[in-house]
């Protein structure tokens, strides 16, 4: 019998209510062809967990995973008030229509399991993000979406003329893995501030940006102006 793909994950905090686990890139998080991360989780926590948020698989990152109903309920409260702060770091080799800002848009399918960007502001995808050139022809981003929807910052990116490096699925340039990446969380739990940074450890662009000098202002970035 073969081992799965990704043991043991790495869980990078544990409370009573919930875990936090980091989430390998080219993982599923439900089990499609093989078991995803919330079963991998199950399997090797031996309890029952709770989905309360998703990442793509693609993402790598921080990801909550509840451990009993009365904490998913909670969680999936917080997140509808959009009371979980949740900060990305992506990576692109093109240059972008703008450094810093918002991107705003209403989202619909497009081919291919694609979404785009649309000019109507109903129901808009809300994302937020600063950027710093870390080494000629490559830009890093921290972005924070204010809404949860499907591909988001991938069609952010994209619409700003910088597709996300290794995200071939949006014009990106081809590369080991997609350097889309849950960086950080910050949230309220039981009157308790919770939060958390996780850096990348799989992508040597990433490698390069951590040791960049500018990259200092955002290993905290919640203090950043959002």
């Amino acid at each position: 019998m073969n081992e799965p793909l990704y043991t043991p994950l790495n869980i990078v905090f544990t409370h009573s209510d919930f875990y936090i686990f980091e989430k390998p890139a080219g993982l599923n998080f439900h089990s499609e062809d093989g078991p995803g991360l919330v079963v991998l989780a199950e399997q090797q926590t031996g309890e029952k967990l709770f989905a309360v948020h998703r990442l793509d698989k693609v993402t790598s990152g921080l990801i909550i995973l509840a451990r009993n109903k009365a904490s998913a309920a909670k969680f999936t409260a917080l997140f509808t008030k959009h009371a979980i702060d949740k900060y990305y770091l992506a990576i692109s080799d093109a240059k972008p229509k703008k450094k810093q800002g918002w991107i705003k848009g209403g989202m619909a399918k497009s081919r291919r399991g694609m979404f785009k960007l649309l000019t109507s502001k109903v129901n808009p995808a809300i994302t937020r993000f600063y950027s710093l050139s870390y080494k000629v022809g490559y830009r890093a981003y921290i972005l924070k979406p204010y809404t949860g929807k499907t591909h988001q910052l991938r069609v952010a990116l994209k619409s700003l003329s910088a597709p996300i490096l290794g995200d071939t699925l949006y014009a990106g340039s081809t590369a080991p893995r997609t350097y889309l990446h849950a960086f950080a969380l910050s949230f309220e739990w039981k009157s308790e501030c919770m939060q958390f940074t996780l850096f990348p450890d799989e992508g040597d662009e990433y490698k390069i940006l951590n040791k960049h000098q500018d990259f200092k202002a955002w290993q905290s970035p919640w203090q950043l102006d959002w």
